[in-house]
Formats: C-alpha cells, structure tokens, sequence
C-alpha cells in the first residue's frame, strides 16, 4: 500500500480499523517508492512492515524495516505465527518511545501479564519439552567480591545457563540495593560463571503465575532494570557467549557493555507469544531504537557481537 494510499484509508476510520488480526489483517506492508512520505499518518493496530535500507528518512509509521524479500518473509512468516504478541510488541513500542523509563516497565509489565493468559503462550506451554532438572543448583546464585571501590557481581548459576529464575532475580537485586546504598563503591561489574552469560528467563518457571495482576505487581516489586536504570553510570557489564532475553535486556540499562567475540544476543519472546520481559521494550529500545527492537525481537534471529557493536547494543569487544 502506498502512503497517498494510506492518507486515503484513513479518511474512513472503520476501514483502517480492519487492519488488525481481528479481522485476520496482522499486518500492513508499506511502499515507500514515492515522495509523499512527509505529514503524520495514524498508525494501525497491526505491526507495519517497509523494504527499505534507509533507516533515517522512514515515515514514523513504519513499524519493521527490512532490506530485501528474505527478511520480508520471515518478518511476514513471524507475525502469522504471534499475530498478537507481535502487535502488543509494536503498540508497546510506539508508547515506550515517548515515556519514562519508568511508565515503559510499567506499560511492560502489564503487557506481559497479559499475554501470559494468551493462547498462543498456553499453547506452548503445552508443545515444551521439559528437560530434567540438573541434580546441583548453586547454593548461592550471585556472588560479590569487593576490591577497594570496586564490587565483582557474579550471576552462579553455571549448570543452568544462569537462566534468570525469581531467585536469582532477588539476589542481583540485593546487590544492586547495595551499589545504590554505598556510594563508596564507585563501580560495579555484572558478569557471569560459566559457558554463557545467561540464557534468558528460567522456563521451568515460566506460566508459573496463575494470577496476572499479581504476577505484574510482583514484577515492578522486584524490577532491576529501574536499579540498573539509575547505577548505569556506576555499573558495567561483561558478557560472553549466549545472551538471550533478560540476558541482554538488563545490560542494555547502563552505560557501557563490554562483550566477547563470541557473544551473540536474541530475544525469542515473541516466537512463544510473550513480548520481552525484563525490560529490554525500554532498554534495548533507547540503545537501537524502536525499528532494530522490533526487528531483533519479532525475527527472533541471532544478533552477533559485531551487527550488535555497529547497532550499538554493546559498547565494546574484547577478545
């Protein structure tokens, strides 16, 4: 569709309201091949997709930009498949753009409270495979070690793949408390034991929560992203290997990210019918801005330390 096409359609709200996955439309593709691209468009309840490699020119309509007709069709082939989860992913986008850090966790949380009690998600609750659990789980998940004004924070949970359970998430909590309590540490650095530096969200313990809105309450209770959000100048991260999920939605809060070559980031959420939940709608969003999140998160696809350190998604490379 064409964007004097699009002036067009929006004359007729109830028309332009057709584009959602209500009415089975979970998308909208835009041409860009014309100069009428200036002025404000209203913007539909379904993600909306351009081939472009100009990101710096794009009507602010555009939801995903993608290069060429491969990425049109995973794009296209990802939203068929979380029709909803892709939606609320965009909508949240286009609001986390405009708000505080703090409303954005807020409008995230809730969001993902919700689409825990989707379909799609229950359904691959179902559909997985659980692995058995391993026999030895780190007696204490995060370790600190202080040397002089400098704290070493330690994610140990090695046989898991430091996956972000709710007790490891309480304890990195305990020792953000301590940075921001202590202003004689004048630095902090997050890094992790093990083959990775986390695998993301602990999926033993997703759907876990039957009640959504206390599940959300809890979340902003213990949220360490506004702690992140508040020390990114005092706290760095040192990442390696994989970082999926929560694994590089809680670094992209501060500063300077430091990563290993070998690193690669993900966020899958979207392909199970969640959208990203430890915050990277915010913080991942403020480092490469809404159109590369919603690429990353609705594409689901591998994002290697070097296309992460040109985005600017990591500060640094090391080894």
């Amino acid at each position: 569709m064409k964007i004097s096409e699009l002036r067009l359609l929006q004359a007729s709200a109830n028309r332009f309201d057709d584009y959602s996955v209500v009415f089975d439309r979970p998308y909208m593709i835009v041409d860009l091949d014309e100069s009428d691209n200036s002025g404000s468009l209203l913007q539909p309840n379904c993600p909306v997709i351009a081939m472009t490699d100009n990101l710096e020119s794009l009507p602010a309509i555009v939801d995903i930009p993608v290069q060429d007709e491969q990425e049109m069709q995973i794009i296209k082939q990802a939203v068929r498949n979380s029709p909803v989860a892709a939606t609320i992913l965009v909508q949240l986008l286009r609001h986390n753009e405009q708000n505080s850090v703090a409303q954005g966790l807020f409008a995230e949380s809730l969001s993902y409270s919700c689409l825990q009690n989707g379909t799609q998600f229950q359904n691959w609750l179902v559909g997985r495979v659980k692995k058995p659990k391993p026999l030895v789980d780190s007696s204490q998940l995060v370790l600190m070690e202080r040397n002089n004004d400098h704290l070493d924070i330690t994610l140990n949970r090695p046989e898991k793949r430091n996956a972000y359970s709710a007790e490891l998430r309480d304890e990195l909590n305990e020792a953000l408390l301590l940075v921001h309590a202590d202003s004689s540490i004048k630095r902090a650095t997050i890094a992790s034991a093990g083959e990775c530096f986390s695998a993301g969200g602990d999926l033993d313990e997703f759907g876990s929560a039957k009640d959504g809105a206390y599940a959300h309450i809890t979340r902003l209770t213990r949220n360490n992203g506004v702690l992140l959000d508040e020390l990114r100048s005092r706290v760095e991260f040192r990442l390696h290997g994989a970082c999926i999920g929560a694994g590089i939605e809680m670094p992209s809060f501060v500063d300077h990210v430091i990563a290993d070559s070998n690193s690669f980031f993900q966020l899958p959420e979207v392909a199970m019918g969640l959208i990203p939940g430890a915050g990277g709608t915010v913080s991942i969003l403020k480092r490469i801005g809404r159109l590369k999140t919603a690429f990353m998160a609705i594409s689901n696809q591998r994002i290697t330390a070097e296309k992460a350190l040109s985005w600017g998604l990591i500060d640094e490379i090391s080894g």
